[in-house]
């Protein structure tokens, strides 16, 4: 009955062309709040995607460090143990070191990083080659692969030319850090680079494991980490549960969002920032319907006579014009998601806005449309609406009430 009422009253014909623009302008403005609330967060879930997606290809799906230290001792029987772990696919050993790189009068400062044979099946870096190809190279002939950031900070043509650069890194336990029998040197021919993203390519190498642990002067067992594979993704939350009660707290077990939790949460933040800054048109398009409906209520006077004379209580007169701001939001809604939906599906398909820069690995805008974010939108548009409704409904109400005292 309500909805009937506050239908009838949006398509009749006003007293005066000033009320029903009035009406309109609170449609669009809401339309426009709850179309730019889409794309926003769209865009931030495009961009959200993308970077997970990077991120993917470098951290492993879990990740087993010490509680403890730099450094932990992990025998050959553990290891075996942990890759035969149900729902685990491979396992591969990790030496990471910070190391200086030297070709020529070139220097730069790098996270060097030692992988065994099992990184391929670990890890989806090597799809991300950028010159030469992905090869960490035999014991008896390691190679090195460099981040695209590093092989130009070093004035490398990888794949062009065979080159080879100084690595020095330094020795554990040789005593003061800064003494020249602390700083070991060795040559590694460059195989080839890749390109995922900034953090990465400006800071890491990769090489082989047991070359790294020996030229370090660490044992056979010394890993800095553990990297699996799962077989499944979906089992993530079960395998680490279990890994981490098998193994205890001697190490840390981790998921991709654990090993970048200030990433996830500085993105986290950003949207609800966002989101509740945009919010504010939604709040401009409420003080429009305020108005809106104020002057509906003065227009209809006659017919909330008829209705108390006919015995309709004072919170029925309420609940109509509570109705009327809600039907006037939700048409605004339905019209900013379609509009929305329009451009996202446009952006996807066209890529209409392109990404300034040139630098980045696509050349625009990426969008994702997600239910949990038209969920949040209606109820923050129904929110809104209902307040700014409430207020000349109760007005109306109380002038009614007032009346029927005098």
């Amino acid at each position: 009955m309500y909805l009937r009422f506050a239908w009838r009253y949006f398509r009749s014909r006003k007293s005066t062309t000033a009320i029903s623009l009035i009406a309109w302008i609170s449609v669009v403005a809401i339309a426009v709040g709850t179309a730019s609330l889409i794309l926003v967060l769209s865009v931030f879930n495009g961009f959200e995607g993308l970077v997970k997606s990077l991120y993917a290809e470098f951290y492993p799906e879990i990740r087993i460090t010490p509680s403890k230290g730099k450094f932990m001792e992990v025998s050959d029987r553990l290891r075996d143990s942990i890759g035969q772990w149900p729902g685990v696919a491979g396992v591969c050993r990790v030496l990471e070191e910070k190391a200086i790189l030297q070709h020529g009068d070139n220097q730069s400062v790098i996270q060097i990083k030692g992988v065994d044979e099992q990184y391929a099946a670990v890890s989806r870096l090597a799809d991300r080659t950028y010159h030469g190809q992905f090869a960490i190279g035999t014991e008896e002939f390691p190679q090195l692969v460099l981040g695209a950031g590093v092989e130009d900070a070093l004035g490398i043509q990888v794949g062009r030319e065979l080159t080879s650069v100084r690595v020095f890194l330094p020795r554990q336990g040789g005593g003061r850090l800064l003494s020249a029998e602390n700083i070991q040197e060795s040559n590694l021919y460059v195989s080839g680079s890749f390109l995922i993203q900034q953090d990465f390519d400006e800071q890491y190498g990769i090489t082989r494991y047991d070359h790294l642990r020996a030229v370090s002067g660490l044992s056979d067992a010394s890993v800095s980490s553990l990297e699996l594979k799962l077989t499944d993704g979906d089992r993530v939350n079960s395998v680490k549960k279990g890994l981490r009660d098998w193994l205890g707290n001697a190490f840390v077990v981790e998921d991709r969002y654990e090993q970048n939790r200030s990433l996830y949460g500085v993105m986290n933040a950003e949207r609800w920032i966002v989101y509740g800054i945009l919010s504010l048109i939604l709040v401009v398009g409420a003080f429009t319907m305020i108005g809106a409906l104020t002057m509906l209520i003065l227009e209809k006077q006659t017919d909330i006579q008829i209705l108390r004379a006919l015995g309709s209580e004072v919170s029925v007169i309420r609940r109509i014009f509570l109705t009327e701001g809600l039907l006037l939001a939700s048409i605004g809604a339905g019209m900013g998601m379609l509009l929305a939906l329009s451009l996202v599906w446009a952006q996807q398909n066209f890529h209409l806005i392109p990404l300034g820069g040139g630098s980045f690995l696509i050349d625009y805008y990426p969008v994702e449309l997600r239910g949990g974010d038209f969920i949040l939108i209606v109820a923050t548009v129904l929110l809104i609406a209902g307040l700014a409704s409430w207020f000349p409904a109760n007005k109306a109400a109380r002038r009614i009430q007032s009346l029927r005292t005098q």
